[in-house]
C-alpha cells in the first residue's frame, strides 16, 4: 500500500493512502474518538484499500468533534507522528480507533506515551507536541475546511465530492467509487 504526506507550511498536510496522485479522491473527515469512524477504518483496511488502493487516493482530514473529550489531542498527535513517519501516524490512527473503549480523557497522554514506547518513539516529545501551535493550527485548518464544505458528522467521506455520511455500507461507497473511476476513465 502506498502512503503519502504533503508538507504544508512546515507541518504535515493530509495523510493519503492508496494512489496519491489519482484523479479519484476519497476525502475522509474523521474523528479519532468516533465509533462510526472506527467502523469505517475497519472497512477501509479490510475492503476498500484492497480493492481500490492502486487506483484511488484516500485522503484523511481531521474533524475532531467537540463532544469527544480527547479527539482533538489525538488529531494533533497524529499530525505530529505523521511528521516523523507516515506509517507511524497511520498505525496510531488504527490503534487509537481500536482502543476507543480503553482511552479516557484523563489517561490520553499516558496512552500516547505507551503507543510511542511500543513503536520506538519518544513519548515525551509526542506529549509535548500536543501544545505545538502549528500542529494545533493544522488540525483546526482541516476542521474549518470541513465546516466550509458543510461537514457536521463523522465519518464523512467525499468521493469526488459526493458525500457518504456517518453510517454507510461498503457497497454504497464502492458504488460511488466505481462511478468516479468510470467518470475519470480509470479501469
Amino acid at each position: 500500500m502506498l502512503l503519502a504526506s504533503v508538507m504544508q507550511g512546515g507541518v504535515p498536510g493530509p495523510l493519503v493512502e492508496g494512489k496519491a496522485d489519482s484523479a479519484v479522491r476519497v476525502v475522509i473527515y474523521e474523528d479519532l474518538q468516533c465509533p462510526d469512524c472506527a467502523v469505517f477504518r475497519t472497512m477501509l483496511d479490510e475492503k476498500l484499500l484492497a480493492k481500490y488502493g492502486a487506483k484511488v487516493a484516500f485522503e484523511h482530514r481531521e474533524f475532531p468533534l467537540a463532544k469527544h473529550s480527547w479527539a482533538r489531542r489525538a488529531a494533533i498527535a497524529s499530525k505530529y507522528l505523521q511528521g516523523l513517519k507516515v506509517e507511524a501516524a497511520l498505525e496510531f490512527r488504527r490503534e487509537t480507533m481500536k482502543g476507543l473503549r480503553e482511552i479516557q480523557a484523563d489517561s490520553f497522554e499516558e496512552w500516547l506515551r505507551g503507543y510511542c514506547r511500543k513503536h520506538g518513539l519518544d513519548g515525551e516529545k509526542a506529549v509535548a507536541a500536543l501544545s505545538d501551535a502549528a500542529l494545533q493550527a493544522a488540525v483546526e485548518a482541516d476542521f474549518q475546511d470541513g465546516v466550509a464544505r458543510g461537514i457536521a458528522r463523522t465519518p464523512t467521506a467525499l468521493v469526488n465530492g459526493e458525500p457518504f455520511i456517518e453510517t454507510f455500507t461498503v457497497e454504497e461507497i464502492s458504488k460511488g467509487i466505481e462511478a468516479a473511476l468510470k467518470e475519470n476513465g480509470i479501469q
